[in-house]
């Protein structure tokens, strides 16, 4: 019985889940069969193993058992396995899943050997279908292999294992600091710079059709190191190739998905499922029944016959307990016990660590030291030579030869031969980019090669880069717009020598400020200079555009295209009219006007009038006394001017309106200011005015003394 069998059986977890059996165990965790009482099923609790929850690293593997909680919880898809509860139970973290009934698409390649195209497109789309739900919440499983591909009883896909999954914007190294994932399946950009996107998701997916239609993987050795070096340098075959007469549409998506490019991939799982889905439609009866002829009916072991691939397949439970690394699925039904002439085939050593064949592989390579040559770079190579075929006894002869040959020119004095061949002479060639076009007989430049494809070439070939951004008009963002040295071929010393790269940014882009049409702002006050120091080089400001003004002060920003906010490229033309500011306008001559054609005239001009009345002998009422400004003075608009308006002579000489109608007798003395009572005590038969009070001739205020104009008082008849 296991550690943490013998901790757990018998026991319920938590209070709720009853432990049945052990179904499988695994580098971090024993997975059991129990039943939850409470709503009587049955589930998979997987239970962490004692001397990882008490050892140093446990923060780092709690924190990957909570992830891979967390990242399955996230994704409703009937594609994914579901994750019901996560809790910790007598120190122990544990993760109690949907239960499976079925076996890992791993164990069924082994008992199918080569899959017809039909079941593979089936599978290949529910896999693809559970993906694309995970990359929309935005997690990458980053460890898509046949153990983590569960086939339920009813032939459907279930995904399992979220263990090394990662949020996209977190998908870099481990907190470890290694790269894990397993060798057959991993992505070259992964393996090179350690980073996962949904393209390295697809890339395993496409590894994974590629394995199913064949029967093995494009890239097969006993040596990891071997196994990623060809992933990184070398292309997934064509299945056109491999596989006879297949439908080149199908071999098309394959490649897709395996390029070693993450670019050239479909952008994640929704889109590569978009592109299975058009290939099925456009696939008839007969392609659709297509499967390797050589293959058909043979076991996975007999189609490979290589003695780079494995020879037994692996039972689910085997893998969970002989991997060290790898994250435990759900099982499903026991398998058959593994002999020791399996175990022996079966295993290798990698940075010291005991870890399972292909099939199962989690490898874990070291990140490299940025200050220290390449390390990755080293372990690639000795990989790729021990992938090459040895043929010792046919170069014995030329490499005791060039040995006798170099003594021979140090001893006489030849110090340039062992600078050349063994001292900081020596050099590595500038390979040449794969996206750069070079003409026959002429220098092939690197200018213009995407960096980063280049850059994986230049860590594959060991040559240490010193890397530069900055903008360019015409090379795109991205590409590498100057390097030194520039020429393919060119000799870069293995002693110390660096190859200076300076990489486009694409073209500069400016944003116009913000705040430019707002004058109180530093950036409002001087307009030019704003859209100058945000970095635009094309201000057009036509002097004979600019407008007055009203409101905004001279020199502010009235308009500019593009609007405020935008970002654009640079060198592009920004319009921009700016504020003359109030504009200048003559006095008029109001002196004498009446007071609504004064007031007319000041409001065209936009000035800004105050009135005030006072009394004249010599100007009539509502006429314009005196202004503020002289007529022809340049004042601008808004300026303040005041006016002064007639209220008429102070006191009058009554008139005499004895005799007169009562209609023209009122006219007379209202035109005065004076306010007129008519009383007709016998009756108003003629409307003759016959008495008057004030007398004529008498002195009358216009105005009383509480400010009410002098009442006169005729009497008609």
């Amino acid at each position: 019985m296991s550690e943490a069998d013998e901790r757990t059986s018998d026991r319920i977890i938590d209070g709720r889940y009853r432990i049945l059996r052990e179904i499988a165990q695994g580098g971090m965790a024993t997975v059991y069969e129990a039943l939850d009482q409470r709503l009587s099923r049955h589930v998979a609790v997987k239970i962490m193993h004692t001397m990882l929850a008490q050892g140093p690293h446990r923060a780092q593997f709690e924190e990957r058992f909570r992830r891979e909680a967390r990242s399955a919880a996230a994704i409703a898809n009937p594609h994914i396995v579901q994750v019901y509860d996560t809790g910790v139970d007598q120190g122990l973290d544990y993760l109690v899943m949907e239960y499976v009934h079925g076996i890992s698409l791993r164990r069924d390649m082994a008992r199918q050997g080569v899959y017809p195209l039909k079941e593979t497109l089936r599978i290949l789309g529910e896999i693809l279908d559970g993906l694309a739900s995970a990359h929309r919440a935005g997690v990458i499983h980053r460890d898509i292999k046949p153990e983590n591909i569960l086939i339920n009883d009813r032939g459907h896909v279930e995904i399992t294992d979220f263990g090394l999954a990662r949020a996209a914007a977190q998908a870099t190294l481990s907190s470890t600091g290694m790269l894990m994932g397993t060798a057959a399946y991993l992505a070259p950009e992964t393996i090179e710079n350690n980073e996962a996107s949904p393209q390295s998701d697809l890339y395993a997916v496409g590894i994974i059709a590629y394995e199913m239609l064949t029967g093995t993987v494009p890239f097969a050795s006993d040596n990891p190191v071997t196994i990623v070096f060809k992933h990184v340098h070398e292309d997934v075959p064509s299945l056109a190739r491999v596989c006879p007469r297949i439908d080149p549409s199908v071999a098309a998506l394959v490649s897709a998905m395996t390029d070693r490019s993450p670019e050239n991939r479909p952008d994640d799982a929704g889109k590569a499922l978009e592109s299975l889905r058009k290939v099925v439609k456009g696939l008839d009866r007969q392609a659709l029944d297509y499967v390797l002829p050589a293959a058909s009916g043979q076991p996975a072991s007999a189609i490979a016959g290589t003695s780079d691939q494995e020879t037994t397949a692996p039972s689910d439970d085997e893998a969970a307990a002989t991997d060290p690394e790898n994250s435990d699925t759900v099982p499903s039904v026991p398998a058959p016990p593994e002999t020791d002439a399996d175990a022996a085939t079966r295993r290798y050593r990698l940075n010291d660590v005991d870890t399972p064949s292909r099939a199962e592989t989690t490898t874990v390579l070291q990140p490299q030291n940025p200050t220290a040559p390449s390390a990755d770079a080293k372990t690639l190579r000795q990989g790729a030579e021990a992938a090459q075929p040895q043929h010792k006894h046919r170069h014995r002869g030329l490499i005791i030869t060039l040995v006798v040959l170099l003594v021979l020119a140090l001893a006489g004095g030849g110090g340039g031969a062992w600078w050349y061949f063994l001292g900081p002479g020596s050099y590595v060639a500038l390979p040449k980019p794969d996206d750069v076009s070079c003409s026959e007989n002429q220098e092939c430049k690197v200018v213009g090669a995407d960096f980063a494809k280049y850059a994986r070439t230049l860590k594959v070939a060991g040559i240490e880069v010193d890397t530069a951004y900055d903008f360019s008009d015409q090379v795109a963002k991205g590409a590498v717009m100057a390097a030194d040295p520039d020429t393919v071929g060119a000799h870069i010393s293995k002693r110390g020598g660096r190859l200076k790269l300076t990489v486009s940014k694409g073209v500069r882009q400016a944003t116009v400020p913000k705040d430019l049409l707002m004058p109180e702002t530093s950036n409002g006050k001087d307009p030019v200079q704003a859209l100058k120091a945000a970095g635009f080089d094309r201000i057009d400001h036509d002097t004979s555009k600019d407008q007055y003004s009203m409101d905004i002060p001279e020199g502010a920003a009235i308009s500019v295209d593009p609007a405020p906010g935008t970002k654009t490229r640079h060198d592009a033309k920004v319009s921009l009219v700016l504020s003359k500011g109030r504009m200048p306008v003559a006095m008029p001559d109001i002196v004498g006007k009446a007071r609504d054609e004064a007031k007319a005239a000041l409001e065209a001009l936009r000035l800004k009038v105050s009135y005030s009345e006072d009394w004249s002998d010599k100007v009539p009422r509502n006429q314009v006394i005196s202004a503020s400004h002289q007529a022809q003075e340049q004042l601008h608009w808004g300026d303040a001017v005041n006016v002064v308006i007639s209220k008429g002579p102070q006191s009058i000489t009554m008139p005499d309106v004895k005799g007169k109608s009562q209609d023209e007798a009122t006219r007379i003395l209202e035109g005065y200011g004076l306010k007129v009572n008519i009383s007709a005590p016998l009756g108003n038969l003629t409307h003759t005015v016959r008495i008057q009070d004030p007398n004529p001739g008498s002195q009358v205020k216009v105005l009383s003394d509480d400010g009410s104009p002098a009442v006169v008082t005729l009497t008609v008849v």
